[in-house]
């Protein structure tokens, strides 16, 4: 079975990207994944800032990762950028920890202002990770995921359809990728 890591790299529980990654979670066990999630918020600060890398929650963080076949690493954008919290957990990972792994960006935004920080901030640094398989990405604008009055979220008929298409475009480059790997044993 495939596994994928989701990398929720927000600060807050039960944002809005709380619910784009829910979706994509739903997506890929449809499509046959393993899931499990790092959410760099919940990883204990002072490991993160001071650079631990032999702290048992950096340590099995980063086991998640390496053990994954698909990343897909979930940001808000603050300043044009993704998180702080998140580039420290990114300063934790391995050099080359991303190498043979496609890797799906999800990044959530006030606005359509910021649509390039998934190439322009997020890229580069998954590309000094070992990421060679990166694929576009979804930028979401806030007003596409709308908060209920029951406490849920919904989410726009195109979103989703933009999640869909990524999601299933990950499923088949890793499955893909998978086969292959197979064949040269």
């Amino acid at each position: 079975m495939a596994k994928a890591t989701i990398i929720n790299g927000s600060p807050t529980p039960g944002s809005r990207l709380t619910a784009v990654i829910s979706l994509a979670e739903e997506l890929l066990i449809k499509e046959g994944f393993e899931v499990q999630h790092v959410n760099v918020g919940e990883l204990p600060p002072g490991d993160l800032i001071h650079t631990k890398f032999e702290s048992e929650a950096i340590v099995k963080a980063n086991a998640l990762v390496a053990g994954a076949d698909a990343v897909i690493v979930a940001s808000p954008v603050y300043k044009a950028s993704y998180t702080g919290v998140l580039k420290t957990f990114l300063d934790l990972v391995p050099e080359k920890g991303l190498a043979g792994k496609v890797i799906l960006p999800l990044f959530i935004g006030g606005s359509l202002a910021h649509l390039l920080a998934i190439d322009y901030s997020l890229k580069p640094v998954l590309s000094v990770l070992g990421a060679r398989h990166i694929l576009g990405g979804v930028y979401t604008v806030d007003s596409q995921v709308v908060r209920t009055e029951e406490g849920g979220f919904e989410i726009t008929e195109e979103l989703v359809g933009r999640i869909k298409e990524n999601v299933k475009e990950l499923a088949e480059e890793t499955k893909i990728r998978i086969h292959y790997a197979s064949l040269s044993e």
